[in-house]
């Protein structure tokens, strides 16, 4: 069984005895079900599963649930032998998303009291804004993702002893000697091939058949496209072109959204789409970082512009599109290919998975740099850099930032492949992989929104 971390959050909260219901949101295929289900079933005696989209296309039972009474009396018809008591009783609420009136309900039956209630859904924070009545200070909200670097460690047979003398190693800023640093690469570069979507990387594990991982890679992507325009008739086209885009726009020297590109039309502008890109985004099936020409700590409060850039949820899926079943452009670091696009791709989705917002750096003058991330202990915006070549001491734009004295800048990180960790004034020059250990210790507190 695949380790995920937020296994840790789901049994804290069960056993926390708080009166909020957890509700798990996030892409499909990231393993939702399946880790409420393994915890649930551990922890108790009785274990209450209903589907609400398999629900929607049969019975319909909860369709018309308005109520407290109602809901318990259609439970009751499916899993009356199953509803006891509080302490032994989780009922599980999957796919919540297929009947909006149930995330208002969630406050009734948190009020209610009767039984443990957990939840789990996609496109929540679409079908919540378009919910009459939000259910705030009822539930816990939690975002899952696919795996990120260090749950994909796991699942290679790494300890958490050894993860623990890596982020000691981080820490104190000590290199790791050749031998190590080339294990460690071979493992991100696998990383970068296989993605964190779950069914991928159990065929990975049980294969190491590439072509396998691509083909459940090719159907997840298909079904992310059709799964998210499918939400709104009138504007799917729109939505499936904007996500289509997406890897093209990676190949940009730019890579933000440029809007005239999406339907071809001279004169359309970011606000022609912002219901597409927050479809996309609440699915979870894109990452967006957000423009800011300002930066100041904290990064939400900054002056943001109107311009956008668009990842993938899955680095997988993005190195299966570019490079098809060829395994030698990344496992083999060939010179010819900018691997530019798949790096940003995968520090964007460790980033997010460890609770950050992201942002870019965005200036006319001064230009680009790839994210900036709040530091919650010096009260001070990091600025990161990604380099995928051997020029990666070559970041004018970074330098002139961290000169800039009116943004406070700290420390800013440069990732590379480059094996020695150095600082050289506010810079730190660190190895791709210890992105899975930049904004440790604060994910948790930014992952979830009360």
């Amino acid at each position: 069984m695949l380790y995920r971390k937020i296994e840790d959050v789901i049994e804290k909260h069960l056993c926390g005895g708080s009166e909020k219901i957890l509700l798990i949101d996030g892409a499909r295929q990231v393993g939702k079900t399946y880790i409420i289900r393994h915890v649930g079933q551990r922890m108790f005696k009785n274990f209450i599963e209903i589907n609400m989209v398999e629900d929607s296309l049969g019975e319909r039972l909860f369709s018309e649930t308005r109520t407290v009474d109602d809901f318990y009396l259609r439970l009751s018809m499916i899993a009356g032998d199953r509803m006891q008591k509080k302490s032994d009783t989780l009922i599980f609420i999957d796919e919540i998303q297929a009947y909006p009136q149930l995330l208002t309900l969630l406050k009734f039956l948190s009020q209610d009291g009767k039984y443990t209630f957990i939840a789990s859904g996609s496109l929540l924070g679409v079908t919540l804004s378009q919910t009459t009545s939000i259910p705030m200070g009822s539930i816990r909200k939690v975002r899952m993702y696919p795996l990120d670097f260090e749950e994909f460690l796991y699942a290679n047979g790494m300890n958490k002893v050894a993860v623990s003398v890596l982020l000691d190693k981080f820490q104190r800023e000590e290199s790791l000697d050749e031998s190590m640093h080339e294990k460690m690469m071979d493992l991100f570069r696998k990383y970068l091939l296989v993605g964190g979507l779950p069914d991928a990387v159990n065929a990975f594990l049980e294969s190491k058949n590439i072509q396998k991982v691509r083909e459940i890679q090719t159907e997840i992507h298909d079904y992310y496209a059709a799964d998210a325009s499918k939400y709104d008739s009138d504007n799917k086209l729109k939505i499936r072109r904007v996500y289509d885009l997406i890897p093209s726009n990676m190949e940009n020297k730019k890579k933000r959204v440029v809007a005239q590109s999406i339907e071809g039309k001279k004169g359309k502008t970011f606000g022609d789409y912002q219901d597409e890109f927050e479809y996309l985004i609440s699915a979870g099936i894109a990452l967006n970082v957000q423009a800011i020409s300002n930066p100041q700590f904290p990064l939400s409060q900054s002056q943001g512009k109107n311009l956008l850039k668009l990842y993938l949820n899955d680095v997988g899926i993005l190195s299966g599109i570019l490079y098809g079943n060829n395994m030698r452009a990344i496992m083999d670091e060939m010179p010819s290919v900018n691997l530019g696009s798949v790096y940003e791709t995968v520090v964007a989705s460790e980033l997010a998975a460890h609770g950050h917002k992201l942002y870019y750096y965005d200036n006319r003058v001064k230009g680009e740099v790839d994210y900036l991330i709040d530091d919650y202990e010096s009260l001070s915006a990091v600025p990161i850099e990604v380099k995928s070549g051997k020029d990666y001491t070559t970041h004018s734009a970074l330098s002139t930032f961290v000169s800039n004295e009116d943004y406070h800048v700290k420390k800013a990180y440069v990732l590379s492949n480059e094996r020695e960790i150095r600082r050289v004034g506010k810079i730190i020059y660190l190895p791709v992989y210890f992105v899975m250990f930049l904004g440790t210790g604060t994910g948790e507190k930014n992952l979830i929104i009360e």
